[in-house]
C-alpha cells in the first residue's frame, strides 16, 4: 500500500474531537503503541528518509518498513506491514533477527493513540490523536493529529498522489489543524 499522510500540532483535543463528530467520524480504536525503530547496517534511513519498525500495538507485534518519501508538503510513501504473531507473541525474534543482520536500535517512541474513520471504507480517510509522554512540554504529554490516506497500491500515479493530499489537507482545513508538523516522532524525540 502506498500512504499519504500527514501530523499536526494540536492546542485542544475536545475541540477537536467535536470537528471530527461534525465530519461523521467514526471512533475506530484506542491503543497503545510502542514502536522501536531500525536503522539499516550499510545506509543511513535518516539520510534515505526510510523507516523500519517493530510495532507492539496494545502487545500485538507488527513489523513495519515506510520508502523513501516523495517530494511535497504531505508525506507520500509506500509502506508495507504485517503482524508477527501467533509465531512471534512480542516481537523478540523480528527484533533478534534485525540485530544478527546488523541492524542497530535506534529509539523506541511510546504514545497512546485514538483512531477514527471518516468516509466509506474504501475511500476511507484516517484521523489518529497521539499522545506521545516523551514529546511534552510545560508539563503536558505531546498532542498532535495524523490525517491518514491509504491508496491500495504500491506505485500511484501522481494524479493519485496528488488528489489523496489535497483531500488530507482539505480535511485538515475542515478539522482546524493548522500546525503541520513534517517530521516523525521518532525525529522529534531524538531532537530533544
Amino acid at each position: 500500500m502506498f500512504e499519504i499522510e500527514q501530523k499536526y500540532h494540536v492546542e485542544d483535543r475536545n475541540l477537536l474531537v467535536e470537528r471530527l463528530a461534525a465530519e461523521d467520524a467514526v471512533f475506530v480504536s484506542e491503543k497503545a503503541n510502542s514502536d522501536t525503530y531500525y536503522n539499516h547496517p550499510c545506509r543511513d534511513f535518516v539520510q534515505t528518509g526510510e523507516a523500519l519498525r517493530i510495532r507492539r500495538e496494545d502487545d500485538v507485534p507488527m513489523v513495519t518498513y515506510k520508502g523513501t518519501k516523495r517530494p511535497g508538503d504531505v508525506k507520500a510513501r509506500e509502506e508495507l506491514e504485517w503482524r508477527l504473531d501467533p509465531g512471534d507473541n512480542d516481537g523478540s525474534h523480528m527484533q533478534r533477527l534485525l540485530d544478527v543482520l546488523g541492524f542497530r536500535e535506534v529509539a523506541t517512541v511510546n504514545k497512546q493513540r485514538q483512531t477514527y474513520r471518516i468516509g466509506a471504507t474504501e475511500n476511507a480517510l484516517t484521523v489518529t490523536i497521539d499522545v506521545v509522554d516523551s514529546l511534552g512540554r510545560d508539563g503536558r504529554a505531546g498532542l498532535f493529529a495524523e490525517i491518514e490516506c491509504v491508496l491500495p497500491v504500491a506505485t500511484p500515479s501522481d494524479e493519485q498522489i496528488a488528489e489523496a493530499r489535497s483531500r488530507v489537507s482539505g480535511m485538515a482545513g475542515r478539522l482546524g489543524l493548522d500546525k503541520p508538523e513534517s517530521r516523525s516522532y521518532l525525529r522529534m524525540q531524538l531532537e530533544r
